[in-house]
């Protein structure tokens, strides 16, 4: 009687409503949790159930008291405890049981017992808790953790757990482990994986039946999810149509339209526009994820990445309606191989409106899934579905299970923890999809140790220019290992391409004649290949003539006995590289001949871990290399991006590879720092699992013969590599600071890093999104008021050090003289030099800050012939001054009436930090203004943008040209070593945001520029402090100042001991401190040096430190 009269007052309790039935369930709850109670709250719970004992009686229950308890059977099924069905209780404010979560479970019991047993299980969306309680019951996992968003799920479920863990009488039902339900299962409020990762469990098993939801902000709506909330609300998360609508669909389209065209127009041209977008880009980059409600089993699926082991798997319930295709990707580009478990129809639920779904197919090319009945096998589209269904017909969909696993997991857990750490507007633009299984054993791990460095780096550090010190120790760590040859990073020099690395080896040597092989000189300059001149007078002819020849070696042999070149460039036919016996020839004529052999075995080397036999690198295990023999390979043999290429030499004669070395620095700057880290990445996969020194090398034979006296280097590229006063590359000391190189090593923009993962994330990039001229010519025209027309010339390189170099051919080639003021870049007028370019000078004065004044220019002018100037402007590097709009305008004033060639270098511009009072440049204005111009007379603007946009190790330049003679002239030169598209996809982003004029981009290039600010005050100061004279900057990354206290000094070290001057000061504080300079052979200005300040803040500390310690040392010992 006592427990009837119970019951009847807790059904009165429960009629008043859905939420007064829930604080009565809950009270129960708090019943069966007590262990004092919990039998007794379990009797009671089987009364109520046999209260209402009929299906009927349920339904009844269900309407009038706001709840059910009723029997889910599980048909043949038994579990330990020989159980066929289980006990649930059911409240209208959370997901029932139904054909989703039925379908669900079938497919999880198509997995044999092993795929559970004693694991970690975590179910998302647990809705009732039934699927993880019948798991836990079947198969014994150590753990499963019940997890929903919903608070009432989560309570109700503890009472189902309850409710099957003890009999009718309240006794505990033990399994043959002796472990109750309440050993294996937890259940927990949770937004997805969030309670698993907050308490860092590692989970074996992620399976989720997650409602398919059209939300437009997931964060939003979290915070509305509480356990007070309606309880329409909260039965409204299971359908997924709940939230989806028109005005979603339009504005994710404007988004994506916006990412591809980035121009405002109407609503409908944004539709019209999104067709032209292909489905496989739609796909890629989220947005049929999010409009069909499969953005939130995406977001689990990213969460479950972090939390999963590498051996986990996760299955996933997933509605038909976006298309099986669809479906798949959603798994397939976050990196997982995935196999369908299951798939039945269902019914479409008759209050569902799918017109949003006919709204979408209207403006895209997707169609969706359905099918007519449950029997029909061929789909329809939305639009057809709905057409049908409005006429009476009825509509299913396919429901599928789909069981995944990472297919590199540690890999992907690197690219997800980047992306997660305020990356993650990524995720919508990631495939990790591939066809190929090798492209994605080359990719995957590349992005992943991409994701690391970004991640791990606030700037990308110093590298050697002729290639970085890890990747050249892979280089010859793959020959050490695969092809036994003991070579050491010493003897590896790393160029942008193959055709720079034979460009730059032919002008180190400047042969009068050379040989080389007809399939590598497409790249070379033309008048190498027409002149006929094969005798020369001395080593002061500038002429190089390059004779075509075949690439059989009998042939090229009989050529070099003939002719007796003093170079020779080629590479092998297919049949000799098998064996060396051809190599072998090579190397006894050119000799016997006195000829530099370089050999090109690009085509045959195999990044590989079964490498083919290759007679060269068989030859060069047993033997050394001749000091006048290298080797020459283009890395182009990768299975993802054909087009990105990285070249090395190999030369075991330590003058010649310093030396190439060398004319990497001055001809490009250097190589691409991303191709290094791809291909390093491919050699460090190949060599991570060798067992390093395993089997001995042997020992090689000497090259002891004595060959003819072979050709030196040119005079001219000798003498301009010694005064250059290159970077400083003690690669045994680590700890030097450099203030030499024209680099920027402040804060790499968290905007710059995601621009540059998603750039090699993506894949199938589109003409549009890699065409960055427009751009280009926007930026030029409204900072410099540069005009470009039909007429211009866009020209783009990996550096705009490579481009100015062209430019000094097309100078030579006109027999030109290129006139660079005092106090210019030393780089270029050393690069000018070295290809022996006709150089002046224009003297400056310090009274002026060193920079260009009309008057002595025009002296100069009248006594020179074809003159061409270079100028950096508006930003002076080295000095950080500013050249106003006024002073632009009387320099070009002169040169329009000398008919002077003008290269306005523009790459050090863009970080003007203190620039009050000054006037910024319009070209346009001044050129238009000019009166008196020669015919010879034009301007063209050479950039780059690694300061412009901040891009660190990202480099771009560019170069307008407005003369057509100067383009054709251009056009005649070898090909330039183009920036790859995944760098033109990012710098074209980054343009966007400027012009879009992004507050948040605009911000980060403030905050450098008050950081260059601080450092430039701060250098100034310490400098004066300690004794030198400083010239005041405003602009750019670098000062110049005079070490007037020191000059006449000396200075004593056990490894410096002499009186300080011009030409030695560069070494002795390098000595002496480990800083880094320029002196005043570089800036052209006698005694003043070159600081560059854009250094880590780390770094910039102990450079000042060690500017202090060099005082103590001279002026205070």
């Amino acid at each position: 009687m006592a427990i009837a009269m119970e019951i009847e007052g807790f059904l009165k309790e429960c009629e008043r409503s859905g939420d007064a039935a829930y604080a009565a369930l809950k009270s129960l709850l708090e019943k069966l949790e007590n262990p004092g109670t919990r039998s007794d709250a379990r009797v009671f719970f089987a009364r109520l159930q046999q209260r209402f004992d009929s299906e009927d009686a349920g339904e009844q229950c269900f309407r009038t008291y706001h709840f059910r308890i009723h029997d889910v059977l599980l048909h043949d099924f038994q579990g330990n405890q020989k159980r066929k069905k289980l006990t649930m209780v059911e409240i209208p404010s959370i997901f029932v049981p139904e054909d989703w979560s039925f379908t669900f479970y079938e497919g999880i019991n198509r997995h044999p017992d092993s795929m559970f047993k004693d694991k970690t299980v975590t179910e998302l969306g647990c809705g009732n808790g039934w699927i993880s309680i019948a798991l836990a019951q079947r198969w014994s996992p150590l753990k499963v953790y019940g997890l929903d968003i919903n608070p009432r799920a989560v309570k109700i479920s503890w009472i189902n757990l309850f409710l099957n863990a003890l009999d009718d009488n309240g006794v505990p039902l033990y399994d043959a482990e002796g472990k109750t339900l309440l050993d294996r299962v937890e259940f927990h409020e949770s937004d997805l994986l969030g309670y698993c990762r907050q308490n860092k469990l590692q989970l074996e098993r992620i399976i989720g039946c997650i409602p398919q939801i059209l939300n437009p902000n997931p964060e939003a709506m979290s915070k509305m999810i509480t356990e007070n909330a309606s309880e329409e609300f909260l039965f409204s998360l299971s359908n997924y149509c709940a939230l989806q609508g028109v005005y979603y669909v339009s504005t994710t389209i404007r988004h994506l339209s916006r990412h591809f065209f980035g121009n405002s127009v109407s609503i409908q041209s944004y539709l019209w526009q999104w067709k032209k977008i292909p489905v496989k880009q739609q796909m890629v980059l989220g947005v049929l994820e999010d409009q069909f409600g499969l953005g939130l089993i995406a977001r689990a699926v990213e969460e479950g990445i972090e939390v999963i082991k590498p051996n986990g798997i996760m299955i996933f319930n997933i509605g038909g309606r976006p298309g099986q295709v669809v479906c798949k990707r959603l798994f397939e580009r976050r990196g997982f191989s995935i196999t369908k478990l299951w798939q039945t129809k269902i019914m479409q639920a008759a209050d569902t409106d799918i017109s949003a779904l006919v709204e979408i197919e209207k403006n895209s090319h997707h169609r969706f899934e359905f099918f007519m009945g449950l029997v029909g096998d061929q789909p329809i589209c939305a639009r057809t579905a709905f057409a049908y269904a409005k006429s009476g017909g009825r509509i299913s969909h396919a429901l599928s299970v789909y069981s995944c696993n990472l297919r590199q997991p540690n890999q992907v857990k690197i690219i997800f923890d980047f992306i997660k750490n305020g990356f993650q507007e990524l995720s919508s633009s990631l495939d990790l999809s591939f066809d190929n299984d090798s492209v994605a054993d080359e990719k995957i791990p590349f992005l992943a140790y991409l994701a690391s460095v970004l991640k791990e780096n606030t700037f990308l550090p110093y590298q050697p220019p002729a290639g970085s010190t890890d990747f050249r120790n892979l280089i010859a760590g793959f020959m050490k290992v695969y092809h036994r040859i003991p070579i050491t990073a010493d003897n590896v020099t790393v160029f942008p391409s193959r055709s720079v690395a034979i460009e730059n080896a032919l002008r180190v040597f400047s042969p009068q004649l050379a040989i080389v092989d007809e399939h590598l000189t497409r790249n070379l300059p033309k008048q190498w290949l027409t002149s006929l001149k094969i005798e020369g007078t001395g080593d002061d002819q500038k002429a190089i003539t390059v004779i075509e020849a075949p690439r059989q070696s009998d042939l090229m042999i009989e050529l070099i006995k003939k002719l007796k070149p003093q170079v020779v460039i080629t590479g092998m036919a297919q049949f000799e590289a098998i064996t060396s016996s051809a190599f072998e020839n090579l190397l006894n004529t050119t000799r016997d001949t006195g000829t530099r052999l370089f050999l090109d075995i690009s085509d045959y080397f195999e990044l590989s871990s079964l490498p083919g036999t290759n007679g060269v690198l068989k030859y060069l295990a047993g033997k050394c290399l001749p000091s006048h023999a290298a080797i020459l390979c283009g890395l182009v043999k990768n299975q993802v991006y054909s087009d990105l290429e990285v070249a090395f030499t190999i030369s075991e004669d330590s003058t010649v590879y310093k030396t190439l070395s060398k004319t990497v620095e001055l001809m490009e700057g250097h190589t691409a720092l991303f191709s290094q880290y791809y291909y390093g990445c491919i050699f460090h996969e190949l060599l991570a699992f060798q067992l390093p020194d395993r089997h001995p090398l042997a020992e090689r034979e000497s090259d002891n013969s004595n060959s003819v006296k072979l050709i030196g280097f040119a005079s001219s590229a000798i003498s301009a590599l010694n005064t250059a006063e290159l970077s400083v590359n003690d690669e045994k000391n680590s700890q030097l600071i450099h203030m030499d190189v024209d680099q920027n090593f402040l804060p790499l923009p968290s905007v710059v890093k995601a621009f540059i993962f998603e750039s090699f994330s993506r894949q199938n990039m589109v003409d549009s999104e890699t065409n960055v001229r427009p751009a280009i010519e926007q930026l030029v025209q409204s900072i410099y008021g540069f005009q470009c027309d039909c007429s211009s010339e866009c020209i783009f390189a990996n550096s705009h050090l490579s481009l100015f170099n062209k430019l000094v051919l097309c100078c030579i080639e006109e027999q030109g003289t290129f006139l660079f003021p005092s106090g210019t870049n030393g780089s270029y007028v050393s690069a000018a030099k070295f290809m022996s370019a006709d150089v002046v000078i224009v003297p400056t004065k310090l009274e002026v800050g060193f920079k260009l004044v009309p008057d002595t220019l025009s002296s100069l002018l009248g006594t020179l012939r074809k003159p061409w100037l270079y100028l950096c402007g508006p930003t002076v590097n080295p000095t950080g001054l500013l050249y106003s709009n006024n002073e632009i305008k009387e320099i070009l004033s002169v040169c329009a009436k000398y008919g002077v060639k003008v290269v306005i270098d523009t790459s050090f511009s863009g970080l003007d930090f203190c620039a009050d009072g000054w006037s910024r440049w319009d070209l346009q204005a001044c050129l238009s203004s000019l009166t008196c111009i020669n015919s010879s007379f034009c301007v063209s603007l050479l950039g780059g943008l690694s300061f412009e946009l901040l891009t660190g190790g990202l480099e771009f330049g560019y170069l307008v040209l407005n003369d057509p003679t100067l383009v054709d002239a251009f056009s005649a030169l070898p090909s330039l070593s183009r920036p790859h598209r995944t760098i033109v996809y990012a710098i074209k982003k980054l343009l966007g945001l400027r012009q879009q004029k992004s507050q948040s981009f605009f911000q980060v290039m403030d905050e450098q520029k008050d950081i260059l600010k601080r450092q430039s005050d701060c250098l100034m100061q310490t400098l004066r402090n300690c004794g030198w004279d400083v010239i005041s900057c405003h602009s750019g990354v670098s000062m110049v100042a005079k070490p007037t206290a020191y000059l006449g000094k000396m200075l004593k070290l056990d490894c410096f001991n002499a009186k300080l001057d011009d030409t030695n000061f560069r070494e002795a504080m390098l000595k002496a401190t480990g800083l880094c300079i320029n002196s005043g052979s570089w800036t052209g200005i006698p005694n003043y040096c070159r600081l560059t300040f854009a250094l880590d803040s780390a770094d910039f500390a102990r450079a000042l430190e060690c500017i202090a310690l060099f005082k103590k040392l001279v002026l205070e010992k």
